[in-house]
């Protein structure tokens, strides 16, 4: 955003409340929950609304959302326990900064992610045929969706990655439990951040992807848990080494 006037030494260093979406922020319901805050912030930590590396202060949040500091304190204990906010050693609340995306972050995460959907890409290659056979058929469809997001001209990086976090979700989905889909919630919208962060460079030749998410396909199809499993992994590692890459060249954000 760009004013003519000099911004304010303050947190949320590249965030304005009159710019941010309908519901994101200003209007937010008095006396949300915790539970409803947390969610806001989250989602503009994940969309880059709350830029890496931005001073977070809970009184101005507050102030934004039009909620006590209460769950503003209680919802920022929670993203700072999760990994999406991060303090200063000795650091108050008020010293708080949106976690930065750096290369050493990419990989410990993005395999945490490929290990959470290796579990579930195993769980579902146990599936009764018949649902199994449901799966892959969804699963085809999504992975052929993603294949023609990734050839048009321009590229609709939107409908790209919707229809990768799509495919990803129906495996977890299928059969994952409650343990399993809550620690992927909290885990997934963070390697999101890098992903949307760094999308633009990362989709020139999608046709890897492609052909690992037919093999993940097909090992689901005949029922191969172990193979399932790995390929999930494997997927996930290459998408790390590729963000590797592309942050390599592009510079990290927020680790100043």
């Amino acid at each position: 955003m760009t004013s003519t006037r000099k911004p304010p030494a303050r947190g949320l260093l590249d965030v304005d409340a009159t710019a941010l979406p309908p519901g994101s922020a200003a209007d937010a319901p008095h006396g949300s929950r915790p539970e409803q805050v947390y969610v806001r912030l989250r989602d503009l930590i994940v969309q880059g609304l709350l830029a890496p590396g931005s001073r977070i202060v809970e009184t101005e949040i507050a102030t934004r959302l039009g909620v006590s500091r209460t769950p503003v304190r209680e919802a920022l204990q929670r993203l700072q326990q999760e990994g999406y906010v991060m303090g200063s050693p000795g650091a108050q609340q008020s010293r708080l900064t949106v976690a930065p995306l750096t290369r050493d972050d990419v990989y410990e995460l993005l395999n945490i992610v490929g290990a959470l959907e290796g579990i579930g890409a195993r769980g579902v290659s146990s599936l009764p045929v018949a649902e199994r056979r449901a799966l892959v058929r969804d699963l085809r469809g999504l992975n052929a969706e993603f294949q023609r997001a990734g050839k048009a001209t321009p590229i609709d990086h939107g409908s790209l990655y919707d229809a990768d976090q799509r495919l990803h979700r129906r495996i977890v989905e299928a059969c994952a439990g409650p343990r399993l889909l809550a620690l992927h919630d909290a885990v997934k919208p963070q390697a999101e951040r890098y992903i949307r962060m760094y999308i633009s460079m990362l989709t020139g030749d999608i046709r890897t992807s492609v052909y690992e998410h037919d093999i993940i396909i097909a090992a689901i199809d005949e029922g191969r848990a172990d193979d399932a499993e790995l390929a999930v992994q494997v997927n996930w590692r290459h998408a790390a080494d590729r963000l590797s890459k592309v942050i390599a060249v592009a510079g990290e954000r927020g680790s100043w």
